[in-house]
């Protein structure tokens, strides 16, 4: 297994890449403030203001580096890759499956129960954890819930009604959330799950995780030569990364949730790092933007044991093996594609 190599997050309004030798150069208003040799990224992410010049542009794409760019806030504009990899047998083959019902179902079921069994994980912890016995029940109820919600996907015969266990799931899951919380409750709590926009700080810094992330999942499945835009649990739409969100649903709970929470539960994030917009939309500032950036930079160093292989890998590796395993599928070389679930 390859060394896990590093994400570039520039955030630095005005900052300049360039190209030197066989480096990237980050300066800022002329002066050179980080050199970053190339063989160590996997991909170079942009929030804001942030400009590079058609040099670097052009190496990256010879050497298969995704260039992504954000808006200050997080969220996703556009990405620059290279000419398609991969073998075309496998993309036709990625495009035959989506196109038909039962092939995606059994992917899409897949996904969805790790997606229930990696919240459910979350809930169980926070239950043990609580010195609260109210709160410790109502976790232990909302597990119990997610159990229920498994057993009817067990048995589900369309994607809708697969589309119906995740969403029944995903709305018992964040109804207790608030729970998993031990610090600063008075500053981050939600009353509901809300994306667009975020309508206060823990939304908001959950939305910024899972629209990074995305980033990840999309430069995976490029890398095993799916394409990240045809999906079979998120429909199709123009300009959606449909593949990589689903890929998502397996990391949400155990990458990104778990990330968010331990920075609250540690007090490394406040209220007074976010501002609410005309409208009602929370936005965070370029400090807590960057304290979740360094945060998921050293969580990807981690390593856990992976349950298919067997092996120690860091988590940032994670995307590429589960890409991997459902090209396998794809091509037909497993019968079901095994969706990722960490205890």
């Amino acid at each position: 297994m390859s060394t896990h190599s590093n994400t570039l997050y520039v955030q630095t309004p005005g900052a300049y890449l360039g190209k030197q030798g066989e480096t990237v150069t980050v300066k800022v208003e002329d002066q050179v403030k980080l050199v970053v040799p190339m063989h160590h990224l996997e991909g170079i992410v942009c929030f804001g203001r942030v400009s590079m010049s058609t040099a670097l542009m052009a190496e990256a794409a010879d050497r298969d580096l995704t260039i992504s760019f954000f808006t200050e806030h997080g969220r996703f504009q556009s990405r620059v890759v290279s000419a398609v990899s991969g073998n075309v047998l496998l993309r036709r083959e990625q495009y035959r499956r989506a196109d038909q019902p039962e092939s995606c179902l059994r992917i899409a079921r897949s996904i969805v129960a790790a997606k229930i069994q990696n919240s459910r994980v979350n809930l169980l912890r926070g239950g043990r954890e609580s010195d609260v016995s109210s709160e410790s029940e109502s976790l232990k109820s909302a597990a119990t819930h997610l159990a229920n919600s498994l057993d009817t996907l067990s048995r589900a015969e369309t994607l809708d009604s697969v589309r119906g266990c995740e969403g029944d799931a995903a709305r018992a899951y964040f109804e207790s959330f608030n729970g998993l919380i031990r610090q600063n409750r008075d500053e981050f709590s939600m009353d509901q799950r809300t994306r667009r926009p975020p309508l206060d700080p823990l939304n908001a810094m959950l939305s910024f995780v899972y629209s990074v992330l995305t980033h990840d999942m999309a430069g995976a499945l490029e890398s095993v030569g799916l394409d990240p835009a045809v999906g079979f649990l998120h429909v199709d739409r123009p300009g959606r990364l449909s593949l990589a969100l689903d890929l998502l649903e397996e990391f949400r709970a155990l990458l990104a949730d778990r990330l968010v929470l331990s920075l609250i539960n540690l007090r490394q994030v406040r209220a007074k790092g976010f501002e609410i917009q005309p409208g009602g939309a929370v936005q965070m500032d370029a400090a807590t933007r960057k304290t979740l950036l360094t945060a998921l930079t050293q969580r990807k160093r981690d390593e856990v044991t992976h349950p298919v292989l067997g092996e120690k890998v860091s988590i940032g590796l994670l995307p590429h093996i589960q890409a991997r395993l459902l090209a396998r599928h794809i091509r037909g070389d497993l019968d079901d594609y095994p969706a990722l679930v960490l205890k």
